[in-house]
């Protein structure tokens, strides 16, 4: 019966969605009672959100070809198979715990508490907004994306059985209580200053700067890859084997992006295409200040350089898509774009820390100024901020600019400190790194049983 009744609602709702398209028709479809204006719209929110989810996973393949571009032939099944790793495991780790940690409704201003499992979460209805899959789908596809992130850090290296564990205590535990914190409502949504409190829209650092400061530490704990640095020091270069690869791993990532702000609305609405104008401004942007500041430093416009300016611009955009202007868009773009040239060098250089593919700079460094930013450049109240012109260019203040800070302190704490834990942990127990033989070899094989990229036919004794 209760199938029964369930197809005979989405009857309902998908004759609602189907009649909605003719409302501006003429008469009959005005004076129709039986589909309101209501209905259409919770069908339209819930179907916009659902399709901004499957952009938002779309991303996983956009990571897979970037990492594996940017790394040597003899790695890239083993980063597939991280990134199968992100998806599968961190949605299930998410389903059992996650979302109840981030979202569940019994638990405090540091963690959630029940709807583990999304036991007792209404899956179907979709009369007070966003039904219970809705949700589920769109915010799983955010942690998957929030762990996929640290994996080309720890590239070329990392065994596949610890990272297996990092991936599911990441969407199990790290992530969720940061969502929790913010948009949750919990210890970082309470804190005020004056009018202003915390804004980040579609994640610069609750999705990304998570990834990124995870990355760092990952990264430095697994030590550089070998060869990597001279006995003086000095930073060698390890191109990666397949530059074609990793752009088009860039723009994938840039449509899925669409997705990832544009859906954060939450709602079919005008204010996502601003939102999408706002995130491929800032993409644009960030390509030109990258390409720009590199081509000076080194004298050479760098291909993969320029690929992680457009993913710092959108990284940097994403706190802010909902409440900049334009132009407040373009310069956080741009700048995004800056700082991840300048930072990349810094790590390898400065730091000693071996990131193959820039994740800490895109993702951490540009991820903390797009927070930050909205101090700066807040122009519109975005659903956050609560008020117009909270910006201090639009004579919001300090304030604003002062809680958005202790939003990247705080997350930045709370993740290094844990990811130093658990990576720690797992180096105990059962070891990061491969054996430097295995390394050399490459993971590939060592780790998975063949090679990834075979350009040579293989003729079976058997």
């Amino acid at each position: 019966m209760r199938r029964f009744d369930m197809k005979r609602k989405l009857f309902v709702v998908l004759a609602g969605a189907v009649g909605g398209l003719f409302l501006f028709v003429g008469p009959v479809g005005a004076q129709d009672d039986a589909v309101t204006s209501e209905v259409v719209q919770a069908v339209m929110d819930n179907l916009w959100v659902f399709i901004a989810g499957v952009l938002v996973f779309l991303m996983q393949a956009g990571f897979a070809m970037l990492e594996s571009g940017l790394a040597r032939s003899k790695n890239v099944a083993n980063i597939m198979a991280k990134n199968l790793a992100d998806a599968s495991i961190g949605i299930l780790a998410f389903f059992a715990v996650g979302y109840g940690l981030a979202y569940g409704d019994g638990g405090n201003s540091l963690f959630g508490w029940g709807s583990f499992a999304l036991a007792g979460v209404d899956l179907f209805d979709i009369s007070e907004g966003l039904s219970g899959s809705t949700d589920f789908f769109f915010q799983a596809v955010f942690a998957a994306t929030a762990v996929t992130i640290a994996s080309g850090a720890m590239a070329e290296r990392t065994k596949f059985s610890t990272y297996l564990i990092f991936s599911l205590v990441t969407t199990a535990i790290i992530y969720p209580i940061v969502v929790h914190w913010t948009w949750g409502g919990g210890l970082i949504a309470s804190i005020s200053i004056g009018d202003a409190v915390y804004s980040d829209f579609a994640g610069s650092t609750v999705v990304h700067s998570v990834g990124g400061w995870i990355a760092l530490v990952g990264a430095w704990m697994l030590g550089p890859r070998i060869g990597k640095y001279a006995p003086d020091g000095t930073s060698r270069t390890i191109p990666g084997h397949n530059v074609t690869l990793a752009i088009l791993g860039v723009f994938i990532l840039w449509f899925g992006w669409f997705g990832f702000n544009a859906g954060s609305e939450l709602a079919a609405s005008a204010n996502v295409m601003y939102v999408a104008l706002n995130t491929v401004l800032a993409a644009c942007a960030g390509t030109i200040g990258a390409t720009a500041l590199n081509w000076l430093r080194t004298g050479r416009p760098d291909v993969p350089m320029a690929g992680n300016g457009a993913l710092a611009g959108l990284v940097g955009i994403t706190a802010g898509c909902g409440t900049m202007t334009p132009w407040g868009a373009i310069v956080t773009g741009f700048i995004a774009g800056l700082i991840v040239v300048v930072v990349v060098g810094f790590v390898d250089r400065k730091l000693k820390i071996d990131d193959p593919v820039g994740a800490f700079a895109v993702h951490g460094a540009a991820g903390m100024w797009g927070t930050l930013a909205i101090g700066l450049f807040g122009r519109y109240d975005d659903a956050f901020l609560g008020r117009e012109n909270a910006g201090l260019f639009y004579g919001g203040g300090i304030e604003q600019l002062v809680v958005q800070f202790l939003l990247v302190v705080i997350v930045a704490v709370w993740v290094i400190v844990t990811a130093a834990i658990l990576f720690g942990v797992l180096r105990a127990a059962i070891g990061l790194r491969v054996s430097t033989e295995e390394e050399r070899v490459g993971l590939d094989v060592s780790e998975h049983g063949g090679p990834g990229l075979a350009l040579d036919d293989v003729v079976s004794s058997g």
